[in-house]
């Protein structure tokens, strides 16, 4: 490492250390209000605040987006983008740490905004809401609407039980199903009903039945949000909403077709009406770019942390999106959580320990320092150069 490399090292970690207690109030304030994907008003307000106080010209809404910002400092020629994710989950809040994920965020940032001119950067910090929606979510829609034109490379970190540098993320579609069947007396006169809640019975048997013919990696599972109304009335119509999961993007669809055609046996065997909603704007796999990658996992070792290899795919997230049209990473923090996962109530708990807090301030400085590997190693700032 050269001289000019440690020291910019050096005042991006004291520049974030120095900001710690901002950084952790603003972790533990996010996760006490919970937002869900698109409402993020307070948060995003927040978040955006804290950016504009480290110096940069922050744009909100940006991009059609209420709850979206972009805040850039810095002209050099590479530009280097860090995703802020802040939305929340139903009922059980921050249990996948997105708090911990916008105030790294923040942190990167503060780490970063001095260093910028030196470094030969452009730094964007971009509020990317609704990563919990699942379909024509926050990243996809500044994707498509040019948020990150111009972006040479970008990079998040998020909460796990364990630090995994390049973690296995799926591709995924979310879509609501809808069948209207006709109500009548469920004991008086059921002939005359049409059942939209055995359709749904039939759906749901058959993607069980399907699951023996799917690869081990493909996930389908799903949710009634509606399954009738009086237990004495032929049920008119359910509602539910599904997931299908697939290693690949290019693998996506053929699945869908298939789970949809189970859908659709439903329907068949009921007589009723079927109608489904959303799923064209799926979440892609991570491709993580290797080189960022390792200069990550190098500098959060450095820290002190340590890292396992997965033997198995996880969740999905719309930074797979980013990751197919722009160099990108998005590495798992550990904050020693097991036996709680992501998604449950009791890791939304341990968001909020000494050990989030601790990845909070960890995962600031490995991003801020991954940034500046990649603005002065000469042969990955002319790779990242070059792709524009």
């Amino acid at each position: 490492m050269s001289e000019t490399l440690a020291s910019m090292k050096v005042a991006a970690q004291q520049a974030i250390e120095g900001q710690r207690d901002r950084l952790l109030e603003l972790s533990h304030r996010i996760h006490a209000t919970p937002e869900l994907g698109f409402e993020e008003v307070q948060t995003s307000e927040w978040v955006a605040d804290a950016v504009r106080a480290a110096g940069y010209d922050v744009t909100k809404p940006a991009f059609d987006l209420a709850t979206a910002f972009v805040g850039t400092i810095g002209d050099g020629e590479l530009h280097l983008a860090i995703c802020a994710e802040y939305d929340a989950l139903p009922q059980v809040g921050h249990a996948c740490g997105h708090n911990i994920i916008a105030s790294a965020a923040v942190g990167a940032a503060i780490g970063l905004a001095p260093l910028a001119g030196d470094a030969g950067i452009t730094v964007s910090v971009i509020g990317t809401p609704a990563e919990e929606r699942g379909d024509a979510s926050g990243k996809i829609l500044l994707l498509d609407r040019g948020a990150f034109e111009g972006v040479h490379a970008a990079m998040m970190v998020h909460p796990a039980p364990d630090d995994v540098a390049m973690p296995g993320m799926i591709a995924a579609a979310t879509f609501d199903v809808t069948y209207t069947g006709k109500e009548a007396h469920a004991a008086g006169w059921p002939w005359l009903g049409v059942n939209a809640a055995d359709a749904l019975v039939v759906a749901q048997t058959a993607i069980a039945l399907l699951r023996q013919q799917m690869e081990p990696t493909d996930r389908v599972h799903g949710i009634v949000t509606h399954g009738g109304d009086a237990a004495n009335i032929i049920p008119a119509r359910t509602t539910a909403r599904f997931m299908v999961r697939s290693t690949k993007i290019e693998q996506l669809q053929p699945l869908r077709d298939r789970v949809m055609r189970c859908f659709e046996a439903g329907a068949l065997a009921t007589g009723s009406e079927l109608s489904v909603a959303g799923g064209y704007s799926p979440y892609a796999d991570v491709r993580h770019d290797p080189a960022m990658a390792a200069a990550y996992e190098r500098n959060a070792v450095a820290l002190g942390r340590s890292f396992t290899t997965p033997n198995r795919p996880s969740g999905s997230t719309d930074m797979g999106n980013v990751s197919m049209a722009i160099p990108s990473i998005h590495p798992f923090i550990g904050i020693d959580s097991l036996p709680a996962v992501n998604h449950q109530p009791e890791f939304a708990a341990h968001c909020v320990t000494p050990a989030a807090d601790k990845a909070v301030i960890d995962g600031a400085i490995a991003m801020a320092w991954t940034a500046l590997d990649l603005a002065t190693d000469g042969e990955q700032r002319n790779r990242l150069l070059e792709r524009k």
